[in-house]
């Protein structure tokens, strides 16, 4: 699978509490520590910015917050976890590009 656009979305938790982060439609939960930020990455397998799941073109995440976790909808065909500097984390789809590189 070659990637045609790919999106990055910040998250940190900026809490003194834990925060959960699900990564829908996969169900995928990952805890933040407090002070923790991860970098959630999704592909699009598509030109011109069109997301698949997404409301209009151009939006590839859509993000539900609530006391104790936020939720993001990652609107690519697959997603992965990074920290700032770009290191996988985790990979929740194996035809993802970053999981064949981590392997």
């Amino acid at each position: 699978m070659n990637a045609v656009g790919t999106a990055r979305l910040v998250v940190q938790n900026s809490g003194t509490e834990p925060l959960e982060l699900s990564v829908e439609p996969w169900a995928d939960a990952h805890q933040l520590a407090p002070g923790e930020t991860v970098v959630v990455v999704t592909h699009s397998p598509t030109a011109g910015g069109v997301w698949p799941g997404s409301r209009r073109e151009g939006e590839p995440f859509q993000v539900n917050h609530q006391p104790d976790a936020v939720v993001v909808w990652a609107n690519g065909n697959c997603f992965h976890l990074t920290d700032q500097d770009g290191t996988a984390i985790e990979a929740a789809d194996w035809e993802c590009p970053a999981r064949r590189q981590t392997r």
